[in-house]
């Protein structure tokens, strides 16, 4: 009986390694932030669950476009990713109802769990 050469599955994993890590997006503050919207971005709930939308850090008003199926938000290089893309915001992850001092629309967002809110500006 002839014996194989064991496998080596560790030669991939540093390639690996390296692609999700150049895909997490550093959690850096809002660039322009006004340090005075801190409470209004601490306080924001993920509809349904109350669990927080994560910190001032994922969270960016943002360039979105709504047509008859909801929303659609611009994610781009403020999360680190390499090519811009939109996105379709599900509807459980809509905030309505709230105040925006923003005056623009906001999400929150990480690479690795996705749309966790976002919240309409305000009706003009």
């Amino acid at each position: 009986m002839r014996m194989r050469a064991p496998v080596k599955i560790y030669r991939g994993i540093p390639v690996a390694v390296g692609f999700v890590l150049s895909q997490v997006a550093a959690a850096a503050p809002p660039d322009s932030r006004d340090p005075a919207l801190t409470p209004w971005f601490e306080s924001l709930k993920q509809p349904g669950t109350g669990a927080p939308c994560c910190s001032i850090a994922d969270c960016r008003t943002v360039e979105f476009r709504q047509d008859r199926d909801g929303y659609e938000v611009l994610i781009d290089g403020r999360w680190k990713m390499s090519v811009p893309f939109w996105l379709h915001v599900p509807p459980d992850r809509i905030i309505d109802g709230i105040d925006n001092p923003t005056g623009r629309g906001v999400v929150c967002f990480t690479p690795e769990a996705g749309i966790l809110c976002f919240v309409p500006p305000p009706e003009s």
